[in-house]
């Protein structure tokens, strides 16, 4: 058979490139992650490493629910907001490691890495914590500030959000109980 033309092998080389990318890369939509309770997630979504999480304020009332966007750089609410006046404690939901803690567009956030790899997001805080400091769950790690957020009441409660890697979680899975089904 004849060597291809010049213009014919740059078209089959492209057209190799482009299928062996498009098998490479994982096509399924995000969102399909974004919002996946424990224990519903795909086999190895979630570490198996599990780790209690518990509410972060004394009597929890979800003033907004999460509302993730259709696509990332969609607006959407990406964690809830609870109920809580300023001036009182936020706890930690679980065991970790204080990732940040400082000023965010005029609030201060602060966000909590756990060994599931899960980072939760806490805001707007008067933080008494620091970044690099281990915290147990339950731990006071600031108290409400009285800062208004755009698209929020003036004392809306606390905005929690939970994330694992790039994807956003509801963060209510991480509390609510999980659901187990027993095979016959």
């Amino acid at each position: 058979m004849p060597a291809p033309s010049g213009r014919a092998a740059l078209l089959l080389t492209l057209l190799a490139l482009t299928v062996t990318t498009a098998l490479a890369v994982d096509s399924r939509p995000a969102a399909l992650h974004a919002a996946v309770p424990h224990g519903q997630a795909e086999p190895g979504a979630w570490p198996a490493e599990r780790v209690r999480y518990d509410w972060p304020v004394a009597q929890p009332v979800v003033l907004r629910a999460f509302d993730p966007p259709d696509q990332p750089w969609l607006p959407g609410h990406r964690g809830v907001d609870l109920a809580l006046a300023a001036g009182e404690p936020v706890r930690a939901a679980a065991d970790g490691v204080v990732a940040f803690a400082g000023p965010v567009a005029g609030r201060t956030v602060v966000s909590i890495d756990h060994a599931d790899g899960v980072r939760t997001t806490y805001e707007p805080l008067a933080a008494i914590v620091s970044t690099g400091e281990s915290v147990q769950r339950g731990a006071v790690i600031g108290l409400l500030s009285p800062v208004e957020r755009p698209g929020h009441a003036a004392d809306s409660g606390l905005h929690w959000g939970a994330r694992l890697g790039s994807d956003y979680l509801d963060p209510l899975s991480l509390v609510q109980p999980v659901a187990i089904r027993l095979l016959e």
